[in-house]
């Protein structure tokens, strides 16, 4: 940006050329230091084919490969940690097979140094049989967000054990899209019992309480999704104690009479997520959904059932916190039925319209 003293002048600039797709995450894409973007090589977003993860120079125009996936699988969605030169991004399935090809239940998240590409660290381990191991998911995970201290990696994710039942019963639950938090208290070792078992250096755990059928009205959840970590050190609560993590995300209710809408949730972390809750077992069952940690407090912050537009609106698109954790940015529409830019406390109350435009934000 070029500027002078009675305006702003912005020169648009082309940084990379190459022939294969650059694909940047809906966050996270700029290095700690802003002098880098990072990306993969998919064809488009809706594609998972590629096999780089790869940063630019915004400077220079440098680009460095940091990894390469092999043996078939693929990998993408990256983003940068805000403390230091780490990358996070998705990995598929090594050598897929007819049984085991790449899904939203067949992925996990790795982490790479980019003073050392190529050498790829696992989060989230993998265990498929019984007993199965605290720490560890049985599923894939999706948009892994480093949190602003760098210290933990939110997801969302789903369930390979329960995507074989199609309607939930009193002897199996049903696979529902969550959201997850990988901490750095493993390393998490599953037994060698399955083909696709595998070890994560980070301990992880589902930190949303969903419901495959919400009692209308309620406050109950069948998806949570398009999250976000509140702040970059959280947010102050009513009692002036600082909340040290929190996730804001979308979450599915059903309303009274009958839709599907959705609404503003927040759940607040403990310091400790290894100390299983009072919902079961932090790794689940085969038959049931892994449980949140003790002291993880999930809350609804909008209800806008009645509104004339109800629900979360627009273009996808993900929640986003003000750095000191105060507001929560969403899109919804106004009474005229046009999409806008609102936001809400994490500690609730009435949503702030911030725009007011004659056309959708999108």
């Amino acid at each position: 940006m070029d500027t002078n003293h009675s305006q702003q002048r912005w020169t648009e600039r082309q940084v990379t050329r190459q022939p294969h797709g650059h694909v940047l995450t809906n966050m996270g894409c700029w290095s700690h230091d802003g002098r880098w973007l990072a990306y993969d090589v998919r064809r488009t977003e809706d594609v998972f084919d590629g096999n780089r993860i790869e940063r630019v120079h915004v400077e220079t125009g440098e680009v460095q490969v940091l990894y390469a996936s092999s043996r078939g699988a693929h990998c993408g969605v990256v983003t940068c940690s805000p403390i230091d030169d780490r990358v996070v991004f998705i990995h598929g399935p090594e050598d897929p097979a007819p049984d085991w090809q790449y899904a939203a239940y067949h992925r996990r998240g790795v982490m790479v140094d980019c003073g050392t590409p190529g050498k790829a660290i696992t989060l989230d381990a993998c265990d498929l049989t019984e007993p199965l191991t605290p720490g560890a998911l049985r599923g894939g995970t999706h948009v892994h967000v480093f949190s602003g201290d760098g210290q933990w990696v939110s997801f969302t994710y789903e369930d390979h054990l329960l995507a074989r039942y199609e309607e939930e019963t009193a002897q199996h639950q049903v696979n529902l899209r969550g959201v997850g938090v990988s901490v750095p208290a493993g390393p998490v070792e599953p037994p060698a019992d399955h083909p696709r078992n595998h070890s994560g250096a980070f301990f992880s755990v589902l930190v949303s309480r969903l419901a495959a059928n919400p009692a209308p009205g309620s406050d109950q959840i069948s998806r949570a999704f398009s999250d976000a970590w509140v702040g970059t050190h959280g947010y102050v609560r009513p009692d002036g104690i600082r909340q040290a993590k929190a996730i804001a995300f979308q979450g599915h209710v059903r309303t009274d009479d009958g839709r599907t809408i959705s609404e503003v949730f927040l759940v607040d972390l403990p310091d400790d997520l290894t100390v299983p809750g009072p919902d079961g077992p932090l790794q689940g069952t085969l038959t049931t959904r892994p449980s949140p940690p003790a002291g993880a407090r999930q809350r609804r912050l909008t209800y806008t059932a009645e509104r004339k537009h109800p629900g979360l609106q627009g273009p996808r698109h993900w929640l986003r916190s003000s750095p000191d954790g105060e507001r929560i940015a969403f899109l919804m529409k106004d009474e005229a039925g046009v999409v806008q830019f609102w936001t809400v406390s994490p500690n609730g109350g009435p949503p702030r319209q911030v725009t007011d435009n004659p056309w959708d934000v999108a």
